[in-house]
């Protein structure tokens, strides 16, 4: 439910912003998209979550996971290469941080502590995307784009190689991981720089998840594959 509100949210921002720029009746920053390469950063907010697939072979009965996001902040730097009129290759290092709590419901059935259900996982990922970015022809002081491409993650608070595990509390993930990102935005042209408030949707190629030690662990045995979905509302400054 908060991720449709947060899509929503940023959608109305988009056509809202890009309905004032188109109101301006000056031409600002005419030659800007001439340059061959360009630099930039950016701010933003994101929310992510975690889609689960079950393991049904794993002898543990009716299993059953939960996440409850939050949103957390992002922010980068912006190398932009101009390889046509109309298309651009983007590298955008930057740090992404959020958390989660992932509710176990099915362990319910393994222990008396109600807190063994529960796992509060905040993370604080070095994020690097490559980017395409698509734009339409400029009209007025607004160019409307999608985007797409493939980015690397390292997760700073993975404890993937902590020697404790769930039977200790605490849940690990993998340190290295990749994903794959599509979105829309917009370019707005301003008197000193370039506006480009865009929404895009972030999702996790390979399996996150850390494997407990003990292979029936009522944590993780259940787990066939856990992945980051989550939703990106930026905003770039060129």
């Amino acid at each position: 439910m908060m991720s449709k509100r947060f899509i929503i949210f940023g959608f109305f921002l988009l056509t809202s912003i890009a309905f004032f720029a188109q109101r301006e009746k000056v031409e600002y920053l005419p030659t800007f998209d001439k340059r061959t390469l360009h630099y930039g950063f950016y701010l933003g907010l994101n929310q992510n979550d975690f889609k689960f697939s079950y393991n049904n072979n794993s002898g543990i009965p009716d299993a059953e996971i939960s996440v409850e996001p939050s949103t957390g902040f992002n922010v980068g730097l912006i190398a932009d290469l101009r390889l046509h009129k109309n298309l651009n290759l983007r590298l955008e290092p930057g740090l992404m941080t959020n958390s989660k709590k992932i509710y176990f419901h099915h362990l319910k059935n393994y222990s008396a502590n109600p807190l063994d259900s529960v796992r509060d996982v905040s993370s604080t990922y070095l994020h690097v995307p490559l980017i395409f970015k698509f734009s339409t022809n400029r009209y007025k002081n607004v160019k409307p784009y999608v985007l797409g491409g493939v980015s690397y993650n390292y997760n700073f608070s993975s404890n993937e190689n902590n020697s404790d595990d769930n039977s200790a509390s605490q849940f690990r993930m993998k340190t290295h991981n990749f994903m794959y990102e599509v979105g829309v935005g917009i370019d707005i042209y301003l008197y000193y720089f370039k506006f480009s408030p865009s929404i895009r949707g972030v999702f996790a190629l390979p399996s996150e998840l850390k494997y407990d030690k003990d292979v029936n662990s009522p944590w993780t045995a259940p787990v066939n594959y856990m992945g980051t979905r989550g939703v990106f509302l930026t905003f770039a400054f060129e």
